[in-house]
């Protein structure tokens, strides 16, 4: 296969930096090619996507991916990679030497273990001296504390935008290049970056019967063999992430973290600039300033109409289109979008108040009831004003705040 790159005159006379480095590194090899890549720009360039490159090697495995050839394939999961290296790669997870003994696992090194295992442990070594929010990854503790120091070190050499990881630069070039060189080989779509088109090819692969993993208890068509692994555990009961706080266990560690956060703590570092409302999760944060904004992200397919919430968006598909699925109640017929809707609203036709304040008598049929009742026993004050910071216990407290301390500010919220 010819290789078609680019090199820059001027960088091949470069001389090295004499700017110090404090990377460590404990294999030889990887130190010389720090050193490397610090001394020496990229000078070849991917015509295809503007990817680029410190050596010619590099450059040509990176080539393989715009054909779409994956000459080397696993002999034991029949996987098919680009280069002999990441076949290599994968090779080491079926040898099982690298085996987790809570979930079996396996992985290819001993890092990829190490930091798996966190997810069982719930250890999170890595710490923002600013927020105090936890990782299990060092480098994700660097991409976060950019959030703060408002530090962007990837910079467009055509323009004069930065940001803060070279991911987003990267996608970002394609706005000047107008190039998406990864393109669908069962369909005309075409991406910008390799792993959007892997996502896409799963699509058609879920069409196909034999292209995809079935479960044999329920018939339900996974896209892939580990999405069923993980499907099983509905049926097995196998939950084996724990936490190491009240001992609930969960089928997966995302659920195990999101528990851990929600349930057991209480620092919310996310606040509302409009109403000072605090989050724990920069999601729910974004999804409620669109109350204030007016932002309407989700569109119907089928008509001009736009929403704010995807819950308004899936009401509209049922009424105006009659897509999709209305959860009913077999008694009163009141119709629910989602049956975890449904199951709650059971409850309260059969009169059982399941959760019980620890303070009073009081019983409630849900634990959001629950959890705003106990704010009149306890000093937590989940809502803070975004101008000064003075906390209260209720949303409706902050907003009456709201307006002197604006006004103070001299900002106009008319």
């Amino acid at each position: 296969m010819d290789i078609k790159f680019e090199t820059d005159s001027n960088d091949v006379t470069e001389q090295p930096t004499t700017s110090v480095c404090v990377k460590r590194s404990t294999r030889k090899g990887s130190s010389i090619r720090n050193k490397r890549s610090r001394a020496w720009k990229k000078k070849y360039r991917c015509l295809k996507c503007n990817k680029r490159f410190g050596s010619k090697q590099g450059l040509s495995g990176h080539q393989i991916m715009h054909t779409g050839e994956k000459r080397y394939s696993c002999s034991v999961c029949q996987k098919y990679y680009w280069t002999k290296a990441r076949l290599h790669h994968h090779m080491c997870i079926h040898r099982g030497r690298y085996k987790c003994t809570e979930c079996n696992k396996c992985f290819s090194d001993s890092k990829n273990l190490r930091v798996h295992k966190r997810s069982h442990s719930g250890e999170r070594p890595f710490e923002c001296t600013v927020c105090n929010k936890r990782f299990t990854q060092s480098n994700n503790l660097t991409r976060h504390s950019r959030i703060h120091t408002s530090r962007k070190p990837y910079n467009c050499h055509l323009c004069s935008k930065a940001f803060t990881q070279s991911g987003h630069l990267h996608r970002h070039m394609s706005v000047h290049s107008g190039l998406r060189p990864y393109g669908c080989p069962h369909c005309d779509k075409t991406f910008i970056l390799p792993h959007h088109l892997r996502r896409h090819v799963t699509v058609h692969a879920s069409k196909t019967p034999a292209s995809s993993e079935q479960c044999s208890v329920c018939g339900k068509a996974l896209r892939t063999s580990e999405c069923l692994k993980v499907h099983m555990r509905i049926h097995t009961g196998y939950k084996p992430f724990t936490c190491s706080i009240c001992n609930k266990s969960f089928t997966q560690s995302c659920d195990l973290w999101q528990h851990k956060l929600r349930v057991h703590s209480n620092r919310r570092p996310h606040h509302c600039p409009y109403c000072g409302k605090m989050f724990k999760l920069t999601g729910p944060l974004n999804v409620h300033v669109r109350v204030h904004t007016g932002a309407k992200p989700y569109s119907c397919k089928h008509c001009a109409s736009h929403f704010a919430y995807r819950a308004q968006l899936k009401v509209h598909l049922l009424k105006s289109h009659n897509e999709g699925t209305w959860f009913t109640c077999h008694i009163c017929e009141r119709k629910f979008l989602r049956a975890y809707d449904l199951k709650w609203h059971l409850i309260r036709h059969s009169g059982v108040k399941l959760f019980v304040c620890s303070e009073c008598p009081k019983r409630f049929y849900t634990g959001g009831d629950l959890k705003k009742h106990e704010l009149v026993h306890s000093n937590v004050k989940r809502f803070g004003c975004g101008v000064c910071g003075q906390p209260y216990k209720n949303k409706n407290s902050v907003l009456q705040h709201f307006p002197k301390c604006a006004a103070r500010m001299g900002w106009n919220l008319t």
